[in-house]
C-alpha cells in the first residue's frame, strides 16, 4: 500500500544519524505490516536496513540476531552441532505460515516490536532467554529480556525514539533440549497457542507460553515438575487467556494445558 502522508525517507549509515526522532517518524525494517494498511499519522520513514547490521553473529557465547535479520536469513542459519536447541529456530519460523515474500522481507525485530500474542519470534526469543538491546536517542542503550519486553497486544517496553538493535541468545539456552507445540484454528491460520519447553543440562525445566496469552508467560522450575504441579503453576500464573477471532479463551487454555503435559513428558529423562 502506498503511504501518501510520507514526505521524507531517511537512510542512515551510522548510529549518530538516528538522532532527531520526532512525532510522525517510523522506523522501517521489513515493512510487511507498515505497508499493509494506512498510516495517516506518519510523515517520515527511517530505514534501518541501510545501517547494514550483520544479520547473524554466532560465537562461543551464543547468537546475536540483528533486528533487521529476515525470517529467511534466520531459518537458513547453520548452527553449531552443540546447539541442540537449533531445531526450534525453524519450528518458530514456520509458525508464521507466511509466503516466501514475507519470509524474505519480514524481520525478527519487526515481529517482536509488533508485540502480537502470536508473534513466533517473540516465542522463540523468549523461550531461549533472549535479551534485546535497545538504542535510545541520547546514545545510551539498555537490555531487556524479550519475555519482559512484550507488555501485551501491540504494547512493549520501547520508549519514544527507541529501537531494538539486536537480540542475544546465550549458549546456555542454545544447548538445552527443547520441545515445541503449536496449534491454529485453520491450516494456515494465526497461532492460537504456541508452547515451548526447554530442559537444561542441570535438569532445570522452563515452559514458555505464547499466543494463548496476551503476553509471554515463562514458568521456571529447578527440576521437571510433576504433571499436577505443572498444571497448578499454569493455572495460578496465567491471569488471562487471549480472546480474538483466532480462538476462544477456553480453547486456548485447554490446548495450552494439553501441550504443557505433552512437553513435560517429552522432556522427561526417560521419555523418547
Amino acid at each position: 500500500m502506498d503511504l501518501n502522508t510520507i514526505t521524507e525517507v531517511s537512510r542512515p549509515k551510522a548510529r549518530a544519524e538516528l538522532n532527531g526522532w520526532r512525532q510522525g517518524d517510523a522506523f522501517l525494517g521489513g515493512g510487511t505490516w507498515l505497508f499493509s494498511e494506512p498510516q495517516p499519522t506518519l510523515t517520515r520513514l527511517v530505514d534501518l536496513t541501510t545501517l547494514d547490521w550483520p544479520a547473524l553473529t554466532a560465537s562461543g557465547d551464543g547468537l546475536e540476531i540483528a533486528a533487521t535479520c529476515t525470517i529467511a536469513q534466520l531459518d537458513a542459519l547453520t548452527a553449531p552441532v552443540e546447539w541442540t536447541a537449533a531445531p526450534l529456530i525453524g519450528q518458530c519460523c514456520r509458525a508464521f505460515l507466511a509466503s516466501f515474500k514475507i519470509w524474505n522481507t519480514a524481520t525478527v525485530g519487526g515481529n517482536i516490536c509488533m508485540s502480537l500474542p502470536a508473534g513466533p519470534m517473540i516465542s522463540l526469543n523468549a523461550a531461549l532467554d533472549g535479551v534485546a538491546t535497545l538504542w535510545a536517542q541520547d546514545g545510551s542503550e539498555r537490555r531487556v529480556p524479550v519475555a519482559d519486553f512484550v507488555k501485551g497486544p501491540l504494547s512493549n517496553a520501547l520508549e519514544p525514539g527507541e529501537i531494538v538493535r539486536s537480540i542475544f541468545l546465550p549458549a546456555t539456552a542454545l544447548t538445552a533440549r527443547t520441545a515445541f507445540r503449536q496449534v491454529s484454528l485453520a491450516n494456515h491460520g494465526r497461532s492460537g497457542a504456541l508452547v515451548i519447553g526447554t530442559r537444561a543440562a542441570n535438569g532445570a525445566f522452563t515452559l514458555t507460553i505464547t499466543a494463548s496469552t496476551p503476553r509471554p508467560v515463562k514458568l521456571e522450575f529447578d527440576a521437571l515438575p510433576s504433571a499436577e504441579a505443572l498444571r497448578a503453576r499454569i493455572e495460578e500464573t496465567v491471569d488471562a487467556w487471549y480472546d480474538d477471532i483466532h480462538g476462544l479463551p477456553a480453547w486456548r487454555r485447554h490446548m495450552t494445558l494439553h501441550f504443557a503435559q505433552e512437553i513435560r513428558d517429552e522432556l522427561d529423562e526417560g521419555a523418547r
